[in-house]
C-alpha cells in the first residue's frame, strides 16, 4: 500500500485551537530561524498569519510560548520560551503516542479502502483527528 497513515491531534482551549500540528510546526520553524517572519516564509504563510497563531498559543497557555524582541537596525527576532519547549515536547509526545495506539486499527481500515488498493489519484496521506 502506498498511502501514509498519520495522526492529526489538536488541543482546544475554549473555542480556539491551543496547539495542533501546524502550530507545533510553526514553533519548530521559529526555533530554527529565530524569527517569526522567517518561520512564516519557510511555511509559506504571511507574517500576520504566523503572528496571529503565536498570539492564540500565548493566550491559551499559562505562559507565553514565544518571546519576541523589538526590531532595530539588525531586526528583532524571536525565540521559543522554556514553556514553549515544554508544550512543544509534550505535544510531539502526544502525537507519537496517539499514532502508536491507533496504528493497528488504522492499518486495518486502510486495507478496507478500495480493497487495499490506493488509486493513483488518491491523497498520499490518510488522517484522523483526535479532539482533546
Amino acid at each position: 500500500m502506498s498511502g501514509r497513515i498519520s495522526c492529526m491531534l489538536r488541543m482546544h482551549h475554549d473555542q480556539e485551537v491551543a496547539i495542533g500540528a501546524g502550530k507545533a510546526d510553526l514553533l519548530d520553524a521559529i526555533r530554527a530561524t529565530v524569527s517569526i517572519s522567517a518561520a512564516a516564509r519557510t511555511m509559506n504563510m504571511s507574517y500576520r498569519r504566523a503572528w496571529m497563531l503565536v498570539d492564540v498559543m500565548d493566550r491559551c497557555f499559562s505562559e507565553p510560548l514565544v518571546q519576541g524582541a523589538a526590531g532595530g537596525q539588525h531586526g528583532g527576532g524571536a525565540h521559543i520560551t522554556a514553556a514553549g519547549e515544554r508544550v512543544l515536547g509534550l505535544f510531539r509526545q502526544a502525537q507519537a503516542a496517539a499514532l502508536a495506539a491507533a496504528q493497528a486499527p488504522l492499518d486495518a481500515l486502510a486495507l478496507e479502502l478500495n480493497a487495499g488498493v490506493v488509486p493513483a489519484h488518491a491523497p498520499k496521506q490518510l488522517a484522523f483527528k483526535v479532539a482533546v
